[in-house]
Parts: C-alpha cells; structure tokens; sequence
C-alpha cells in the first residue's frame, strides 16, 4: 500500500527496496489477500477509482500472484491459532510462503519477525 498509496512515512523505503530488488533481478511474487487488502482499503475510505492504478503497479511489479486456496487457509487457520500475536491476514500471508517455498518478505510490520523460517525486509 505505501507504493500506490499517498504520502506515507515507509514510502521513499519501499520504493527504494524495490529498486534494489529490481536491479538485483530477484523475483517479486504476491499473494491474493494483497489483492484484497489494497480493494478492502481504497472501498472503505470511498476511493474506488484507484484499485485500477494500484493493481496495474502491482502486476506490473511482481512475476506472480499465489492463490488463497483451501489448503492456504487451513494452514492460515494453524497459524493463526498458534501465534497470537498475528492478524489473520499476516496468518495468510505465511501460509502462502510456506506453501510456496518464500522465505523472505518485504514488509515493515514487526510482527512476522517471531515466525520461525521468515526473513523481513527490511
């Protein structure tokens, strides 16, 4: 959301890691729940018209966008009660890298630094 959102005090980061990934040619891969997140965020602050923008950045970022199947959100459900400290969405985003072999994650939410296998960046 910092990349296609307003000013934002992570923008000028995240831009910038996302530089530093494209020039280190690493695969950029997301998951369906961003999807939902940036369509969820922009409906509830009455701003519909940027969905189209903000999913035509992020397809044009990322190699590849992972469903959030049912064997996703078993796992998602796992986690979720497993480690408390975890909203549902981060539980899903997990399940979704464990699932796929992803070990790192560009995110600055602090919370995914306790799950045991994960890597935050920054």
């Amino acid at each position: 959301m910092y990349l296609v959102g307003g000013p934002h005090q992570n923008k000028s980061d995240a831009q910038q890691w996302l530089e530093k990934l494209s020039t280190d040619r690493q695969r950029l891969v997301t998951d369906a729940e961003v999807l939902q997140e940036i369509m969820h965020r922009y409906v509830a602050i009455n701003r519909r018209e940027a969905i189209q923008p903000a999913f035509s950045v992020l397809f044009r970022i990322v190699d590849e966008v992972f469903p959030v199947d049912r064997k996703t959100a078993a796992r998602a459900k796992d986690i979720v009660l497993g480690y408390h400290q975890l909203s549902a969405r981060d539980a899903v985003h997990l399940a979704v890298m464990e699932l796929n072999g992803i070990a790192r994650i560009l995110t600055f939410d602090s919370g995914f630094d306790d799950f045991p296998g994960i890597t935050r960046l920054p």
